[in-house]
């Protein structure tokens, strides 16, 4: 009897000791890894949400360097880099190209890193397809691109009368977001038959250039009524454009991101229309879902798509619209 008590003593001994290192195990904190696409309003206000929630959830966040300029070449050699260190557990990343960033993120995947893209996506964005090479990430979470530019080619036609030319000034063609805003625009319209897209031109993200790429347009066509911006840089230099071409007012102008600039020429009526992303809702629902599937295996949404908003010359100063400027 002595020996059975003395048995049993020491597997309780032993489950006490124990215990505490699976408590501490179960509670390891999480790391996640936030990569942006470029310097910009838009990035640095889903940082915001991305270091809100990781606050509340207790998740150790790194920022990686911001590339210097949108595209490939910069973005990953950066990312690489966080890679090789190592450390992290979850990746919210933009890819700035549909088909580059696909091998560099499956390799980090494949050292068992779980992904959601944030804004912009791989392939086609459908995660869902069976035998992709970019079927890996959990989520894509960021705007429908294409309704949003099919909204706003619906603005834009109704404050020039459903007639005219339009032009579009965008920013990098191999950008899964761009590149579906200048097909909404082109598909909505060609809703108007009594409206013409008569060109789009890419800045490839260097405002001083959509700026020079605006006014030659307006040089060669000068019954141009309506432009659409498609991104922050492209809409902000297209704005500076039609201010220098002396034309504030005879031209329409619909812009893409609400930056403190785009609103605060809304204000003054250079712009027309801005459409507001919620960058801060997509980082926070990035970090929300991954540290979801992480604790809980929670079954994650192949798509996330927040909404938009639009400011007008008639809501800009609406105290419930304040909090769609990018900061």
């Amino acid at each position: 009897m002595k020996k059975r008590y003395s048995a049993v003593f020491a597997i309780l001994l032993i489950l006490l000791t124990v215990a505490p290192v699976f408590g501490q195990a179960a509670k390891k904190q999480l790391t996640f890894l936030f990569m942006p696409g470029v310097q910009d309003p838009f990035y640095t206000t889903m940082e915001k949400g991305v270091r809100a929630k990781c606050k509340e959830l207790g998740v150790n966040l790194i920022v990686a360097e911001y590339p210097k300029a949108w595209g490939p070449e910069y973005q990953v050699p950066i990312l690489q880099a966080y890679a090789q260190r190592g450390g992290f557990d979850g990746l919210l990343i933009a890819p700035t190209s549909v088909d580059a960033l696909k091998a560099p993120l499956k390799a980090i995947y494949d050292k068992g890193v779980e992904i959601i893209t944030v804004d912009t996506f791989l392939g086609d964005g459908d995660y869902s397809k069976p035998n992709t090479d970019y079927n890996f990430p959990l989520s894509y979470i960021g705007s429908d691109n294409y309704l949003g530019g099919k909204m706003i080619a619906e603005h834009l036609a109704k404050l020039v009368g459903e007639k005219g030319k339009v032009f579009c000034e965008a920013t990098n063609p191999d950008a899964s977001s761009v590149a579906a805003r200048v097909k909404g625009f082109r598909d909505g319209i060609a809703q108007f038959p009594n409206m013409k897209l008569v060109g789009v031109e890419w800045c490839l993200d260097v405002q001083q250039k959509a700026q020079e790429q605006t006014l030659a347009a307006l040089q060669k066509d000068k019954d141009i009524v309506g432009i659409f911006g498609t991104n922050v840089f492209s809409a902000q230099g297209a704005n500076q454009a039609v201010v220098n071409a002396g034309l504030v007012g005879a031209i329409k102008i619909a812009s893409w991101d609400a930056t403190i600039t785009n609103i605060e020429n809304l204000k003054k009526g250079v712009i027309d229309l801005v459409l507001a992303q919620k960058p801060g809702e997509m980082g926070s629902l990035g970090v929300e879902w991954l540290y979801k599937y992480l604790t809980q295996k929670v079954q994650v949404p192949k798509k996330v798509i927040p909404g938009f908003e639009f400011f007008t010359k008639d809501n800009v100063n609406d105290p419930n619209m304040q909090q769609y400027i990018y900061q």
